[in-house]
């Protein structure tokens, strides 16, 4: 389909106004013959459209930054992309993280971030105080989407994947500019890079690992495509070029939301290292590249290990406790 007519029809299944055999169809032929970058926008721009925004001045949504996978990946690892969400602001990032409980692991984000105290019920003006005092706010889809009432029975009676396992990243309330996309195939990564230029992101990377990870992962090189000034380039990205061990999946292995708010605690004051705080380091590092806070991997991965270094990390964690629960 074109963009203008995956838009109209994106329209009709998110107003309600697509019947149930329409719908399914569409998400199964769209998924069989894989979906184009001008699809996966459209769908994404309709679904921002319909969600429940954030309050967000000008000024500072220019700042944000989102880092979110696809999730699908069925490795069982920890949170990582939520932990670097948090190491982020810990270096001074405004980070608006989108995300929601466990659909495909035993942890989400919404659950981990749970154990760790950080209150999720907040208003979208609250969500931006958050925002604005801490640098970090967690973004709950489940209370930002509700015309995914029309099509969460559809979704469920499917029994492969369709469009809204990619949705969800590209689909931020707080209309992010700046982005860091995990996807679950490396078949992914230039379409969905494709989409945020067409949606109007200003600088992302879309990331995939050859070894199936919605991150950058440790065992494996990793395919990326990065977006900047309107200007698409791809790289492929090996950790070991910048010193990082090379390391296996299992070694990243998480488990329920209360092993995983550990792990992500544990990283972030310091107290774990080797191969779940090295993949958090590249991960974040970028993020930072993304955010234009760092001018490269080597660059990043310093500005990370400083901010749990210093402590910086470990702070930044508490008062994104504190003030969510003060609200």
């Amino acid at each position: 389909m074109t963009y203008d007519e995956a838009k109209s029809k994106f329209e009709q299944l998110f107003s309600g106004y697509m019947d149930e055999e329409e719908a399914r169809n569409l998400l199964i032929d769209m998924a069989k013959r894989g979906e184009n970058a001008d699809e996966i926008a459209a769908a994404a721009e309709v679904m921002r459209a319909h969600s429940v925004k954030l309050p967000v001045s000008d000024d500072l949504r220019q700042k944000l930054i989102d880092n979110c996978g696809t999730g699908g990946d069925k490795s069982g690892s920890f949170n990582i992309s939520s932990t670097v969400s948090l190491l982020l602001a810990g270096a001074g990032c405004y980070v608006a993280k989108h995300g929601n409980r466990s659909i495909t692991s035993r942890s989400g984000s919404a659950d981990m971030l749970e154990h760790l105290g950080v209150r999720l019920d907040l208003s979208p003006g609250q969500q931006v105080k958050m925002l604005e005092e801490t640098g970090f706010t967690f973004i709950f889809a489940i209370h930002h989407h509700p015309a995914m009432k029309f099509i969460m029975p559809i979704r469920k009676s499917i029994e492969h994947r369709t469009i809204f396992n990619i949705l969800g990243p590209l689909s931020n309330p707080a209309d992010v500019r700046k982005q860091l996309i995990g996807v679950f195939d490396t078949s992914f990564v230039k379409r969905v890079a494709e989409a945020l230029k067409r949606l109007g992101t200003t600088s992302a990377m879309v990331v995939s690992s050859r070894d199936g990870l919605d991150e950058i992962s440790l065992s494996d090189v990793s395919e990326a495509v990065s977006l900047k000034d309107g200007e698409l380039s791809s790289l492929t990205i090996d950790p070991m070029e910048f010193g990082i061990k090379k390391s296996t999946l299992e070694e990243i292995k998480g488990g329920d939301a209360a092993l995983n708010a550990t792990i992500t605690k544990g990283i972030l004051e310091g107290e774990i290292e080797g191969a779940k705080r090295d993949i958090v380091l590249i991960n974040a590092a970028a993020a930072l590249i993304v955010d234009g806070q760092a001018r490269d991997f080597q660059d990043g991965l310093q500005i990370a290990k400083e901010t749990i270094d210093s402590g910086h990390a470990k702070e930044a964690l508490k008062k994104i406790v504190k003030v969510s629960n003060s609200l």
